[in-house]
């Protein structure tokens, strides 16, 4: 009986904090003549429209995540083929394209694979915000095979635990391979 006393007052404590009244002097200051507005709302237009084309890109030069791959990388993509658009063309093929390696993710132990991330494309001409963001390239996932392996083993003590040392695959671009993003049009 004691114990349910204890644990109900040890909650009541843990949850008065919840409803305590703070005020940050810092904005009340910063914003004490401001008058603040309102946001402008986009309320004619329809989000849920996603007019779409796709643009294939070839890399022209090999990459991988076990080299000297770095973040922050410019890399150096063609258009594959010609992309129109209500018969007039958008993307001429052989165009360059640039992108920037934004992450670099390592394979990691149990089969985890690598990853690279590449955003921010530009194409001359085409503004930004109408290119996909990014395109993420994974390696060989290992994950699936060694954690039932693992699992069958851990009966017989250190055989489990070897399962760990198990890398997952290199993310890779081969030249010349294509890659889609997305154009996105009004």
């Amino acid at each position: 009986m004691n114990r349910l006393i204890y644990l109900v007052i040890c909650c009541l404590f843990i949850n008065l904090s919840s409803f305590a009244y703070y005020e940050d002097e810092f904005v009340n200051k910063s914003f004490m003549n401001e008058k603040l507005c309102k946001p402008v709302v986009y309320d004619n237009y329809d989000y849920q429209k996603t007019n779409k084309i796709k643009v294939k890109l070839k890399i022209t030069e090999s990459i991988n995540s076990e080299n000297d791959l770095y973040e922050g990388q410019i890399l150096k993509f063609k258009i594959a083929e010609n992309v129109y658009f209500d018969n007039n063309l958008i993307f001429k093929k052989d165009d360059i394209c640039y992108a920037r390696v934004e992450t670099v993710i390592s394979n990691g132990m149990n089969g985890i694979p690598a990853s690279i991330i590449i955003g921010n494309f530009k194409i001359n001409g085409i503004d930004v915000s109408k290119i996909s963001v990014e395109y993420e390239k994974f390696g060989a996932d290992l994950s699936l095979l060694v954690f039932p392996i693992k699992w069958a083993l851990t009966p017989f003590p250190p055989t489990g635990s070897l399962t760990n040392f198990i890398k997952g695959g290199h993310a890779k671009f081969k030249e010349n391979q294509c890659i889609s993003i997305y154009y996105y049009y009004p």
